[in-house]
C-alpha cells in the first residue's frame, strides 16, 4: 500500500482539527460507551454482559464480530493518525496496514467449532467454552491493532474483556474501545462486553489482575508485565519481548532477501516485536546483500564514524535503549547527528561487530546492525545466542532446506519466517491468521478465539451411531 507524504499530512491535520470534540467526548463519562470510571464498574458490567452473551446464538455473535470488523475499517485512517499523534511511534501508512490486517485476518467463531468422537462405547462431544471475563493489558506500540485483534478473538470465544491500555496510548485505545463497543450494541450485543477504565494506570492494571471476577489475564508487553501476570495466580497468557535475528546464507536469493529485510525491519519504524532486529550474513555474500539493500532506495548505509555517533545517541550510558528514539522515523534519528535524509528512506544500516549493543538489545527503531559470519553454522549458533531464548521470532533467507531446518530446530521460536519479510509471519503477505498477541513465554503462540476458551467434554455412553 503506497501512500504519499502529502496524503499522510492531510489526514493527520484533519484529525488534529477534530481533537477538541474527541477529547470532550472522552471526558464526558457518557454512560454505556464502554469506558468506565473504575475497574469495579468495568468488571461488574463485563460479568453481566458475558452472562447475556452466553444465552445468545453463535449467529448473533457473528453479527457482533462483523460489526467490529466494519467499524475498525471505517475509522481506520482516523485511528491510525490518532495513534501516531498520541504515541509518537511508528508510521501512519503502516498503522493503516496493521488495522486492516487485524480487522480482516483475525479468526472469528469458525475457530471454535466443536469436535465429536463416536465409537462402540458411545459419543463424546468436545466444546470450546468461554472462560468468562478476561483482563487484557495492551501496549503503547500497537494501541489499535492489539485491541481490535483481542476484542474479536475474545468475544468470538464467548468472553467479555476489560482492557487496561498503556497510559501513553490512553486516548487512542479508549477511542478504539468506544467504537467497538458502539458497534456491538448497535447490532444487539450486550453493553459492557468490551470495556476499559477512563484513566488506565499501573494501579488499575494491578486491580484488574487481582479482581476475583476476572477469570483470565492476557498481557501484550515486556518481560516485567508478563512476569506480573504469571505471578497473579490466575490463568495467564503472556506475549513478551523478542530480539529477532535474520540469517542470510550463501544460497539465498540475495536481491529478494535485501528487499525483504528492508521492508520487514522498517515497517512501523521497527516497533513490532516480530521485526528483524539484526542481520547475520555469511561473509561470502555480505557485500552483495548490503549493496542490494542500498539499491532498494530505502536504506542508508552508515559509515563506521556515523554508526558510532548513532550508537552513542540511541544507547544510554547504562546500556539500554534511549526511549526518545523508539519508533521514530529514520530521518528524525539521523538528523540528531547531522545527517539529512529524503522522505524515501525508511532504514539505516551499518556493519557491526558481534558484541555491538544494538545486536543484543531490542532496539525498536529503524537502525539495523549487520554482522558477518564465516559460514552458516556459525551464523546459526550466533543467531540462537542473540535471540536470547525469547523464542519469539527468527527469519532466514536461504534455498538450502537443510540449513533452514537446522536453524529452525536450533532457535525454537514461535514464528520462523523463510524467504520473506518478518511480517509475513503475521499473515501480512503470508498465509495464516494474524495475531498481535504472540504468546511465546506461555506457549500459546499466535493467539485466536480458541486460545481464550476452556475445553469441555460431554460423553453419551449409550451407543449413538448410524453405521
Amino acid at each position: 500500500m503506497d501512500i504519499n507524504q502529502d496524503y499522510v499530512t492531510t489526514v493527520i491535520q484533519k484529525v488534529l482539527e477534530n481533537l477538541v470534540s474527541e477529547e470532550e467526548l472522552s471526558i464526558s463519562g457518557a454512560s454505556g460507551d464502554g469506558v468506565c470510571q473504575t475497574v469495579e464498574e468495568a468488571v461488574a458490567g463485563a460479568v453481566q454482559a458475558q452472562k447475556k452473551l452466553t444465552s445468545m446464538t453463535l449467529g448473533q455473535r457473528d453479527q457482533m464480530i462483523a460489526a467490529m470488523r466494519k467499524v475498525s475499517l471505517d475509522n481506520n485512517e482516523t485511528m491510525s493518525a490518532m495513534a501516531v499523534r498520541e504515541t509518537k511511534l511508528g508510521r501512519f501508512e503502516d498503522k493503516v496496514k496493521e488495522n486492516i490486517l487485524c480487522s480482516t485476518k483475525t479468526p472469528g467463531t469458525e475457530d471454535i467449532h466443536p469436535e465429536a468422537k463416536s465409537g462402540d462405547d458411545g459419543l463424546t462431544l468436545l466444546e470450546h467454552a468461554p472462560v468468562g471475563v478476561i483482563g487484557s493489558l495492551t501496549p503503547i506500540t500497537n494501541p489499535t491493532g492489539t485491541i481490535i485483534h483481542n476484542a474479536i478473538s475474545m468475544i468470538a470465544a464467548g468472553n467479555a474483556v476489560v482492557f487496561n491500555p498503556h497510559p501513553g496510548a490512553r486516548e487512542t485505545s479508549t477511542g478504539m474501545i468506544r467504537l467497538l463497543h458502539k458497534a456491538i450494541v448497535e447490532v444487539g450485543g450486550p453493553p459492557g462486553l468490551i470495556s476499559s477504565v477512563s484513566q488506565p494506570t499501573m494501579d488499575t492494571a494491578k486491580e484488574i489482575m487481582a479482581h476475583p471476577k476476572v477469570n483470565m489475564l492476557v498481557v501484550t508487553g515486556g518481560k516485567a508485565a508478563v512476569n506480573a501476570v504469571l505471578r497473579s495466580g490466575k490463568k495467564a497468557i503472556g506475549a513478551g519481548a523478542g530480539n529477532p535475528p535474520v540469517l542470510v546464507d550463501e544460497t539465498a536469493n540475495i536481491r529478494k532477501a535485501a528487499k525483504s529485510i528492508v521492508d520487514g525491519a522498517s515497517i512501523n519504524n521497527n516497533i513490532f516485536c516480530t521485526c528483524e532486529k539484526e542481520v547475520i550474513v555469511v561473509t561470502e555474500i555480505a557485500d552483495c546483500l548490503i549493496k542490494f539493500m542500498q539499491e532498494t532506495g530505502k536504506a542508508r548505509l552508515l559509515t563506521p564514524h556515523e554508526a558510532k555517533q548513532v550508537t552513542a545517541l540511541v544507547v544510554t550510558r547504562e546500556g539500554g535503549i534511549n526511549p526518545a528514539f523508539i519508533g521514530k522515523n529514520v530521518q528524525v534519528i539521523l538528523k540528531e547527528v547531522g545527517i539529512e535524509l529524503g522522505e524515501e528512506f525508511r532504514l539505516a544500516i551499518f556493519e557491526a561487530d558481534k558484541d555491538h549493543p544494538l545486536v543484543w538489545l531490542e532496539q525498536m527503531m529503524p537502525i539495523m546492525p549487520i554482522v558477518r559470519v564465516a559460514d552458516v553454522q556459525e551464523g546459526i549458533d550466533f543467531a540462537v545466542e542473540v535471540e536470547q531464548g525469547n523464542r519469539h521470532t527468527a527469519i532466514m533467507h536461504s534455498t538450502n532446506v537443510d540449513n533452514m531446518t537446522a536453524f529452525a530446530r536450533a532457535v525454537q521460536t514461535t514464528l520462523f519466517v523463510k524467504n520473506g519479510p518478518s511480517y509475513a509471519g503475521l499473515g501480512l503477505g503470508g498465509e495464516g491468521h494474524t495475531s498481535f498477541t504472540i504468546a511465546g513465554p506461555t506457549g500459546e503462540g499466535l493467539t485466536s478465539a480458541r486460545t481464550y476458551t476452556r475445553q469441555r467434554r460431554c460423553t453419551l455412553v449409550e451407543s449413538f451411531r448410524i453405521i
